[in-house]
This record gives C-alpha cells, structure tokens and sequence, in this order.
C-alpha cells in the first residue's frame, strides 16, 4: 500500500522529469531565438505569464520569449543559465526567480540573495549589453492555512507576505548594488489587508489571466 510520502516522491520525481524535459525543449527553441528580443525568465510564476495573448488583446508588438521553468529555485536557476538566459541573446531580461526559494522550509534570505547576486553577476559578465530588471515579488494569500488545510500550511510556513515584503527591499538594494532596474509592479494586485485578491489567484500564490493582466499593464512602460 502506497504511503503519504510515496505518492509525494512519485509527484516530485515526475515534476523533475517535467523540467528536464523543458529545458530541453527550451535549449533547442533558443537556436531559433532572434537576438535583440526580450526575455521573461524564472519560476512558474513567470512561466505562467501569458504574456502573448495579453500583447494581443492590448494591440502591444514586443517579441517576448518566455523561458520560465516551475518549481525553480535560485540553485535551479545558476545550474541552467544557458537554457533560461545565455542562448536568448535579448536586449532586456525581466527576471522573477526566488519565490520557491522563499516557500522552502530552509528558507533564508542570505542564501537567496547570495544566489540572486550570482544570476545577477553572471547575466551582466555573458551580457553586459543587456538590460536586466529585478521584479518585485507578488504578494500571496495565504488565509487557507487558517482552515486546518494541511497542503496551505506548508505552502505558506514561510512564504508570507511579511517574508516577501522584505525580500522585496533586499531585492529593491540588489539592483541598486548591481546598477539594475528593480521594478516593483504589483500596484492592484491586493485587498484591503494587503494580500493578493482572492478573484487573481489559483491557490494564493499562482495568478490567473486577470491578475497578471494588472501586472502587465504595470510592466508596459518598462517594455
């Protein structure tokens, strides 16, 4: 009889499959990448950004490649900077990767930002051309971990609002350390207590259309 822990390794086993695969497909669609483009890199949370049809329905031309990969943590990220940055070539990198980081139960933000500053660096060593911006981390709403939800409990044991707010400023001086751009484009995505709308997200943490929508509308002077 299969156990808790079982059907967990079975899941985090197939989403590493589900990765690797991904960054495959994204190593041979980077040969076909014009150069001089721009590039959305990260976690799910970029991965999902339906960036495209967004673009379509604004009437907005950008050529946007989009290189995101779910579940990518910081370490993910310096282990596969060809596949998700390098073999792009872009003029402007958005980047939003750490937010898995945060959600882990070894969190620490030093660890984090030792990690982004590494991306960082290493973007600006392969591409010093290139302009890079650092976005803020959406916020979350964690309420179901009041409801005895086992599944919220682990999701938000530390990726909470006041943990993203400050990543958010360590972030914020990262850019200002590294003569990047930090781009804070979360204005209308929360409620009244400051979490993200209930009507925006999926699970508290991932977005649908509607949500990323308010950040695209953000991000469009930065485009």
């Amino acid at each position: 009889m299969e156990t808790q822990s079982d059907i967990m390794k079975f899941f985090q086993e197939h989403a590493k499959q589900e990765q690797k695969e991904k960054l495959e497909r994204y190593r041979i669609l980077n040969q076909y990448a014009e150069p001089d483009g721009i590039l959305f890199t990260g976690s799910s949370l970029m991965e999902q950004f339906p960036v495209h049809e967004l673009m379509l329905a604004d009437g907005t031309h950008r050529v946007i490649y989009n290189r995101g990969v779910g579940g990518f943590t910081t370490d993910d990220m310096l282990a596969h900077m060809e596949e998700m940055v390098y073999g792009v070539s872009p003029r402007k990198i958005f980047l939003n990767i750490g937010t898995n980081d945060i959600g882990s139960p070894d969190y620490s933000l030093k660890r984090l930002m030792e990690n982004y500053e590494k991306i960082v660096r290493l973007i600006q060593e392969h591409m010093p051309r290139t302009a890079l911006y650092l976005m803020a981390y959406y916020p979350v709403n964690e309420t179901d971990r009041l409801s005895g939800n086992a599944w919220a409990r682990t999701m938000f044991s530390t990726r909470t609002n006041e943990n993203i707010r400050i990543a958010n400023r360590a972030v914020a001086s990262l850019a200002q350390k590294t003569a990047c751009h930090f781009i804070d484009v979360n204005e209308g995505l929360t409620d009244e207590n400051g979490r993200l709308k209930a009507e925006f997200t999926v699970e508290g943490i991932h977005m649908y259309a509607n949500g990323y929508r308010v950040v695209f509308e953000n991000m469009k002077p930065y485009l």
